[in-house]
């Protein structure tokens, strides 16, 4: 039996939020963050873990950022909204209950904004919040910090890329084992 905190495959999705062009110069670290965060769609390609990715206000911000659109599933649709939390967009909580989700597997950016308020939203709904601890950041690190201890202390689940994929797949044995162990290399 697993613990409830326990990531369940069947159960989960991966929400990327924000991960816009138009933050990369102001983000020190938006480059690295990036690259994170597609090794994180990777591994959830190679696991069929549903990815939903929210754009805020594209027309103005811009789009996904290339290294992740790159590795997404041909199918994932991008989420345009205006409010500050994804699940202010109707289509991305929408999705998440026709998927059957439980867990939701957060990245993005700004932590201490969408990423805050996504989160709060999420647990309020009664999801369970695994935050990729080492997928989020903002411009300024005490922002960062704030918002990760604020989700902490109200329920989040901290996790990074690597324990993710491999609570998800439990086994050695799983078929895309080897697939994941070469992305984190």
């Amino acid at each position: 039996m697993l613990h409830k905190n326990t990531l369940e495959l069947t159960r989960s999705a991966l929400a990327i939020i924000d991960m816009q062009e138009a933050f990369r110069d102001s983000i020190a670290n938006f480059t690295e963050t990036a690259e994170r965060i597609a090794i994180m769609a990777q591994g959830a390609k190679l696991l069929n873990l549903p990815i939903l990715v929210t754009e805020q206000y594209p027309k103005g911000l811009g789009h996904t950022a290339s290294e992740i659109t790159s590795v997404l599933p041909e199918n994932v649709q991008i989420i345009e909204k205006t409010a500050f939390s994804s699940c202010g967009a109707a289509s991305f909580r929408s999705e998440l209950e026709r998927l059957e989700t439980k867990h939701v597997l957060v990245c993005g950016i700004e932590a201490h904004i969408c990423v805050n308020q996504t989160v709060h939203d999420l647990l309020a709904d009664g999801f369970q919040v695994h935050l990729l601890t080492d997928c989020v950041t903002s411009r300024k690190l005490p922002d960062r910090r704030a918002a990760t201890r604020k989700m902490q202390a109200s329920g989040a689940i901290f996790s990074t890329v690597e324990m993710a994929l491999f609570e998800l797949m439990r086994d050695a044995k799983h078929e895309q084992f080897r697939a994941i162990q070469k992305l984190i290399k």
